[in-house]
C-alpha cells in the first residue's frame, strides 16, 4: 500500500503524541470518517476562493455571535 504525503504526515503527528493524545486523535478520526458515511475525503493543500469566502463568513458569524452573548 503506497501512502499519500498527506497519509505519511498524519501517521507521523500521531507517532509523536502520547498514547492518550494519540488515541483521542484516532477517535476524532473515526468519528469524522462515521459523519462522512464512507464518502471519499478529497485532499488538497490549496483554498479556493470560494473556500476561503465561507471561511471568512463562518469567522465573522462566530465573531459577532460572542460578541453577542458577551464573550
Amino acid at each position: 500500500m503506497v501512502l499519500s504525503a498527506n497519509e505519511e504526515s498524519l501517521i507521523k503527528v500521531v507517532r509523536m503524541l502520547p498514547p492518550d493524545e494519540a488515541t483521542k486523535v484516532l477517535v476524532w478520526a473515526q468519528q469524522l470518517s462515521d459523519l462522512g458515511t464512507g464518502r471519499r475525503v478529497e485532499w488538497s493543500d490549496s483554498w479556493s476562493d470560494e473556500d476561503r469566502r465561507d471561511a471568512t463568513f463562518a469567522s465573522l458569524e462566530r465573531f459577532e455571535q460572542q460578541e453577542r452573548e458577551g464573550h
